[in-house]
């Protein structure tokens, strides 16, 4: 018997729990270093968001670092997680997985480089998600839901099937790492009508797969926060317009809206939480047609399509 949620899009809001760079303030780069060291303010933005999507039916499927586990305060992670809200693997120090050379990995080990000097980079992207499993079991009693990497990437894992088996052989049927290209703008100015319907046109390229090793790939749908506001340096105006026009792709045609997001970059640009009521307005305001989701739910229907 086929689920109704085969047919109706499936929309979920992601949310990586890390310290972003220029967030709170724009000349901020010390979280380059520091991005498990999650404050108090990003905190509560979190938690706040997970009870509004709570509210409206829903639950947000957050990616927390292993760093973020030796805090002494974890009890916002564990009430997250009580709520019913997935935890996924982020890694323990925020690494590029697609790194070859030490130096690349992340900008902790470059001011830093005795912590990993002598090992490949491979061997440190490996223990770097094994611990983070390991500090989810020890310190919140749970099994990381599912895994997001750092970055993300226009290709996704498709040019390293060796990175596909590791993430196998640690224990992950899904990833969420591709990231399509799309159109930004000139920095700093709203989006123009071409950009926003470039964004739209990248829904497709954003729906998930599996990989030849059967390895699901669940894409991040754009525009990402980070892009938005770092990268485009957008007003709020024009992320609302951009995540409006791609969620209402996604319920017509039935696909899957994964929308990235981090607290730490939220808290700064949409302190009202619009952006997170606009997507619950706009799945309840689709009735049957939508369904507010975690990534667990869009790997288990992109499984049985294959």
């Amino acid at each position: 018997m086929s689920n109704d949620r085969d047919t109706k899009a499936l929309i979920a809001i992601t949310m990586d729990l890390e310290m972003c760079r220029n967030f709170p303030t724009w000349d901020q780069t010390e979280w380059d270093y520091q991005k498990g060291n999650v404050d108090a303010d990003t905190r509560e933005y979190a938690l706040e968001a997970a009870r509004r999507v709570a509210e409206a039916g829903g639950r947000i499927h957050f990616f927390a670092l292993g760093r973020t586990l030796e805090q002494g305060d974890i009890d916002w992670l564990k009430a997250l997680s009580e709520a019913g809200h997935p935890i996924g693997n982020h890694t323990y120090d925020h690494v590029n997985i697609l790194a070859t050379n030490p130096e690349d990995l992340q900008f902790r080990f470059q001011r830093a480089p005795w912590l990993i000097e002598g090992r490949h980079a491979s061997d440190v992207i490996a223990e770097n998600i094994r611990m983070t499993t390991k500090a989810f079991k020890m310190r919140l009693g749970i099994e990381p839901a599912g895994f997001r990497a750092p970055y993300c990437f226009e290709r996704g894992l498709k040019d390293r099937p060796d990175l596909q088996k590791m993430l196998f052989d640690l224990n992950f049927q899904w990833v969420s790492s591709h990231y399509p290209s799309h159109p930004i703008g000139e920095s700093g100015q709203p989006a123009e009508p071409q950009v926003l319907d470039g964004i739209v046109k990248s829904q497709a390229d954003a729906q998930p797969f599996v990989y030849t090793s059967g390895l699901i790939e669940i894409p991040i749908n754009p525009i990402s926060d980070i892009f938005a506001f770092r990268n485009g340096r957008w007003k709020l105006e024009s992320f609302l317009e951009a995540i409006r026009r791609a969620i209402e792709w996604t319920i017509d045609k039935g696909g899957v809206f994964d929308f990235l997001s981090h607290p730490a970059c939220l808290l700064v640009t949409d302190p009202d939480f619009q952006t997170i009521e606009l997507i619950c307005h706009l799945v309840n305001q689709a009735g049957d047609r939508a369904v507010l989701v975690d990534l667990n739910a869009v790997a288990e229907r992109a499984q049985a399509l294959g």
